[in-house]
């Protein structure tokens, strides 16, 4: 049987940093590809990237001048429905790594203090920093891009990266203070008002 920081592999930094690049790449040259399955870390990983990377591009065709305010409007609303999955696989994710805590009978020790930030927020944000980090070197790349323009932009990437990295070595050390029960898991939920139906505006108010 596999060990608990075997299951965990798919959420290791590096490989979630090079999973997400190939993605990222092989989505531009032909289209975001949906997993069959979203129910393995593989699959939560690669649906958090596929929303992110959706959202990513209508939120450029929200940003275009020439679309129409009919785009924008329909667009925004795609968004919404893209960024509401995206959260409730966040969420999913931390509950997959809360099962397999529990089935390992993982007990955190008893001061063990709940980390700012879960898994799964990490795993989202790192999918994110690698679709900015990409989009920005795609601009590098412009021939028509002065030197003013492409040393702060060089920086910027720089910067990025590191961030990256920071994160990537967060996610792996989290992840070992919480089998060492240095840590203590904890699922937040992803409540929302406006997308359940039993509630309506008028129920409350702002």
């Amino acid at each position: 049987m596999a060990s608990l920081s075997e299951l965990l592999t798919p959420f290791n930094g590096a490989r979630l940093i090079e999973w997400f690049e190939d993605l990222t790449e092989l989505w531009h040259d032909t289209a975001p590809i949906k997993p069959n399955d979203i129910s393995s870390p593989k699959g939560l990983t690669q649906w958090i990237h596929y929303k992110n990377f959706v959202v990513w591009h209508l939120e450029e065709l929200v940003r275009n001048e020439n679309s129409s305010n009919q785009d924008i409007v329909d667009a925004e609303k795609t968004i919404d429905v893209h960024n509401m999955k995206r959260l409730a696989a966040i969420e999913q994710m931390d509950i997959w790594i809360d099962n397999l805590l529990q089935a390992a009978d993982v007990t955190p020790q008893a001061d063990a203090p709940v980390n700012s930030e879960t898994p799964g927020s990490i795993v989202d944000r790192l999918s994110i920093l690698v679709l900015k980090i990409f989009h920005m070197q795609k601009y590098l790349l412009d021939k028509s891009l002065d030197e003013n323009h492409r040393k702060p932009l060089s920086l910027k990437i720089h910067i990025l990266q590191e961030q990256r990295d920071d994160l990537a070595r967060a996610i792996d050390r989290l992840l070992l203070d919480i089998r060492q029960g240095k840590k203590r898991h904890k699922v937040y939920r992803q409540f929302k008002i406006y997308n359940d139906p039993s509630f309506h505006r008028a129920h409350y108010s702002d």
